[in-house]
């Protein structure tokens, strides 16, 4: 069993780090638990919460910027800045439970990315521990202060293999007016994609544009808007006319956020089989939910058609899951994009691995990169594709 530390401040963690470092001590990094999941995890000598390293530490309404300690949970975030009438425009999985610095270090994205960008482009400062002993901070709490390498993008996806995230500095927006939605239905998945598509290439600006399937169901797009009346209005009459355009069938939705809420929590529910996330050229996301549909395991395809990130949950006989995984790896790599298994039943892991054999892109400089900020290598063992 992993002894369990709780550190109150960036330096105490620093600290904690250090020794740990000093002593070859493995190190697993947890905030509310929610992605224990992601990787192929190690058993460690020690589990550093971050749970007492929270609050708000700096909220400037009038700057549209707020700054919280790395063990926030996000659904104070967004308690906070509705008081004030502002919103983080992150949705991310798990968004009742999950920590600030979980949800950065693991780039956990949600619908909204392609209308108010991802995580790296919403944050603007953070403070990491490092294995050294030391604190660092990069960039700041206004928005405009990058020189030079923004070091700020290192840490999102880094999975805590590189540092601590114990403070973080955001934009954020005023909450919209108005929102709205609709949700369709097609027989077809190039009608249901090519709708998508003209939606993503057209003057409006929907805020989610999602294509789902189960097993045995029609192909859905959900299309979802927030903004003024007149934005709002725009982007439904876009999209009803894209529907219109390839014969599918439209209804409105003002629940459309309740309804897309399931999808984006795809990552906390697909308990059973395999969860394999795929990022994706625009143009291949059809032929790769095709090939996921025609699988003997497949249970659900999500795919965020405005970015590219498709996921598919397989379920069933262990053997026909193993198989789908194998099948969408190798999908995804032969249409210009990568898959990794995002999440898998505990009796799979041995079977089934979370990354694709093949050495991922940018592999030599992720290893020199974690061997420059963690040069004993404690920091979540098995928890990143470099190990």
């Amino acid at each position: 069993m992993s002894a369990r530390l709780e550190p109150g401040d960036a330096l105490e963690c620093a600290r904690e780090l250090a020794a740990a470092s000093a002593d070859r001590r493995s190190v697993r990094i947890a905030g509310a638990g929610t992605k224990a999941y992601l990787g192929d995890v190690r058993p460690t000598n020690l589990e550093l919460v971050t749970t007492r390293m929270s609050g708000v530490v700096d909220h400037v309404p009038a700057d549209l910027t707020i700054t919280v300690g790395g063990g926030t949970s996000f659904a104070l975030v967004a308690a906070a800045l509705a008081r004030a009438g502002q919103f983080l425009p992150l949705d991310p999985p798990h968004a009742d439970g999950a920590t600030i610095g979980g949800v950065i270090a693991a780039n956990s994205n949600g619908f909204w990315r392609s209308r108010y960008g991802a995580i790296r482009d919403l944050l603007i400062g953070t403070r990491l521990a490092l294995a050294d002993g030391t604190t660092a901070r990069a960039g700041g709490r206004v928005v405009k202060n990058v020189a030079g390498y923004d070091l700020d993008k290192l840490v999102v996806g880094s999975l805590g293999t590189l540092g601590v995230i114990v403070e973080a500095t955001f934009k954020v927006l005023p909450i919209p007016d108005a929102s709205s939605g609709l949700v369709t239905t097609f027989s077809r998945a190039q009608d249901a994609f090519g709708a998508a598509d003209a939606l993503v290439r057209g003057p409006s600006r929907q805020e989610a544009i999602v294509v789902e399937r189960r097993s045995g169901g029609p192909w859905r797009l959900l299309v979802g808007a927030r903004g003024n009346a007149a934005t709002v209005a725009r982007a439904r009459e876009d999209a009803a006319q894209a529907v219109a355009d390839r014969a599918g069938r439209a209804e409105p939705a003002d629940d459309v956020a309740r309804q897309l809420m399931p999808l984006r929590e795809l990552p906390a529910t697909a308990l059973e089989g395999a969860l394999v996330r795929a990022a994706l050229p625009l143009a291949a996301q059809r032929a790769f939910a095709e090939t996921a549909a025609d699988l003997d395991a497949f249970a659900t395809c999500v795919a965020d058609a405005a970015s590219g990130i498709v996921r598919v949950h397989l379920r069933g006989d262990d053997m026909a899951v193993a198989a789908g995984v194998d099948a969408l790896l190798m999908a995804a790599r032969a249409i210009g994009g990568s898959a990794r298994v995002e999440r898998r039943a505990d009796a799979l892991r041995e079977r089934i691995g979370a990354w694709d054999p093949a050495e991922p892109r940018g592999h030599f400089l992720m290893r020199r990169l974690k061997d420059a900020f963690d040069p004993a290598g404690v920091l979540e063992p098995g928890r990143s594709a470099i190990g």
